[in-house]
């Protein structure tokens, strides 16, 4: 009688990715898409998307887990304390996404400052009558202040595309970069007031905790520099919406990026009507090589996993 197979649980979603890999003889995949509950079952491994909240209420579907292997970097969908007390391990797909969030950071930044929302909008209306000396003046970035919420491996990474374009760049963060510093130039500034206060742009590269949910909120909105730039692409409940949009129709900011929203994939009304805010799907990973990396990665993590192996990406190692 033939071994029973190791059965996995892999989001739908990514089916598309698994040609890049090899599925072992002993493993048997069950699909499971982002909308369709979590099933009972003996399963040893879930490979979920960030969208998918891991709980208790999951775990108790699941008894025989033994590793989540979350396709993204964050994990705040994921219950630590609980997967930590049942000896479930944890990965996630750090690294492989840096540059391309980098990126799409850099896209809004240089969208807002120079009001190219506004700008295609324009062109495209037939509206548009001839060059004139004050249409749609922007920001110029040279010589202007970058300040980074967070100096992990996405914020240097937007912090040294800063440098070609002749920024100076300041960092919040709990731990000092000394190699980062010495890489761009930046500089490390403990209060949170004061870089808020004294930045032309500021980009949050944070995780989501209990700590930084709301950190911008209507006092630190009020405290930033005026006409200055708000770009998120780490997690909307960074940041607090309806003070935005308020910061936003008063004037106080000059404009604002967004990738990621408070309840995604909902999107406050207010946001959608401004026109000095550019927004975007949350695609900061969105490239072809980045998507099919993050699924190698997590893949390899969820096979290591179901055999007790090291995590190439630990968040957490259970067993």
């Amino acid at each position: 009688m033939p071994d029973p197979k190791i059965r996995v649980l892999v989001a739908a979603e990514v089916e598309h990715f698994l040609r890049y890999v090899g599925v072992p003889p002993d493993v048997e995949i069950e699909w499971i898409a982002a909308d369709e509950p979590v099933p009972e079952g003996d399963y040893v491994g879930l490979l979920p998307l960030l969208s998918r909240r891991v709980d208790a209420a999951v775990l108790d579907r699941l008894p025989k887990l033994k590793v989540v292997a979350n396709y993204a970097v964050g994990y705040d969908n994921i219950d630590l304390e609980t997967l930590r007390a049942r000896g479930v391990s944890l990965s996630n797909t750090p690294d492989v996404l840096t540059e391309a969030t980098a990126e799409v950071t850099w896209s809004l930044i240089l969208a807002v400052s120079r009001r190219l929302r506004e700008a295609e909008d324009l062109a495209r209306s037939g509206a548009w009558r001839a060059w004139h000396p004050t249409l749609l003046m922007g920001m110029e970035l040279h010589g202007r202040r970058l300040g980074l919420l967070g100096a992990g491996r996405i914020g240097q990474a937007v912090g040294r595309r800063a440098v070609p374009f002749g920024m100076e760049v300041v960092y919040w963060d709990k731990l000092a970069q000394p190699e980062f510093e010495a890489e761009v130039g930046a500089q490390r500034i403990e209060s949170l007031e004061e870089i808020l206060a004294t930045s032309d742009v500021v980009s949050v590269h944070v995780g989501l905790s209990a700590e930084t949910r709301g950190l911008i909120g209507r006092d630190e909105l009020a405290r930033m520099k005026p006409g200055a730039i708000l770009i998120n692409t780490a997690r909307g409940g960074i940041v607090d919406e309806e003070a935005l949009c308020e910061a936003l129709e008063s004037g106080k900011l000059r404009g604002a990026g967004l990738d990621v929203y408070e309840h995604e994939p909902e999107i406050r009304d207010c946001l959608k009507q401004l026109r000095n805010v550019v927004l975007l799907p949350h695609i900061g990973s969105a490239t072809e090589d980045t998507r099919r990396r993050m699924f190698e990665l997590a893949w390899s993590n969820l096979m290591r996993g179901i055999r007790a192996e090291p995590l190439a990406t630990p968040v957490l190692e259970g067993g």
